[in-house]
């Protein structure tokens, strides 16, 4: 009987320390998306994603002097990825080395009440893997040394953001009122279909306080929609397809552009 006394009063010393810093920080953030789904044509030329939210239980003088920060992040689904690095060999380019990358996030775009340095410190973000830099990618051959997998990291950043997948949008947080704000985040033309998943943080002088998420849809509609559905469904017939129309296509120009 002792020892389950003891037991207790363990388990209610334990939890003193998160009572604690609960109620130090009461703060708590909630967010909702414009539309919970988007439709792709084949004219979508990009977009721009706003999500709203607020701030419950701010602390009205932390909030006056400006000392909360909210860093949103939009991201996509994670699939494989390979990387390939071309060089030069004898006057031609050819791929002479590749990297494979599992559960990589298809697209990524952060939005910040101001830049990231004025926000926290490095070491908090490296922590929650927030900004592009600090997402890990997982290789899948770990026996590779660590410079080259660094260096395939890095490309693949890189190429990111040249597409316009992994992006940055410094300021898009605003405070509307004392704890209502809205962000801003790009939907890039090729952004991936799928599931995407909306995250809010919310920083208080530096120190990370509450995180929430919301789900996005990025769905193809019309026909582009139908032709996405049966190739997934039917890859094998729609794979006789598109060579029964590349060979028509080739017959039919022949006829056409024949000079005798």
């Amino acid at each position: 009987m002792r020892a389950a006394w003891l037991a207790v009063l363990i388990l209610a010393a334990a939890a003193l320390p998160a009572r604690a810093q609960e109620a130090a920080h009461p703060e708590s953030i909630q967010i909702g998306l414009s539309t919970d789904r988007v439709a792709i044509t084949a004219d979508f030329s990009g977009a721009d994603l706003t999500i709203f939210g607020a701030l419950e239980n701010a602390d009205p003088l932390i909030n006056r002097q400006g000392r909360y920060d909210v860093y949103v992040v939009l991201e996509g689904p994670a699939r494989p990825v390979v990387v390939r690095r071309k060089d030069r060999v004898l006057g031609m380019w050819i791929n002479t080395r590749s990297e494979t990358f599992v559960n990589v996030p298809m697209s990524y775009s952060v939005a910040t009440t101001r830049q990231p340095q004025d926000i926290t410190d490095p070491n908090n973000y490296r922590q929650l893997s927030l900004g592009a830099n600090n997402i890990y990618m997982e290789p899948e051959d770990k026996r590779d040394s660590p410079l080259t997998i660094q260096e395939f990291t890095e490309a693949l950043r890189e190429r990111k953001q040249a597409t316009g997948l992994y992006s940055d949008n410094i300021g898009g947080v605003q405070f509307l009122s004392q704890s209502l704000f809205r962000a801003t985040l790009h939907l890039a033309p090729n952004v991936p279909v799928g599931t995407h998943k909306a995250r809010a943080f919310l920083f208080r002088n530096g120190i990370f306080i509450k995180e929430t998420s919301a789900q996005l849809a990025i769905v193809k509609s019309g026909f582009e929609q139908t032709i996405f559905r049966f190739a997934t469904d039917h890859g094998f017939g729609y794979g006789l397809f598109a060579i029964g129309l590349a060979m028509l296509t080739g017959w039919l120009g022949r006829i056409v552009f024949r000079k005798d």
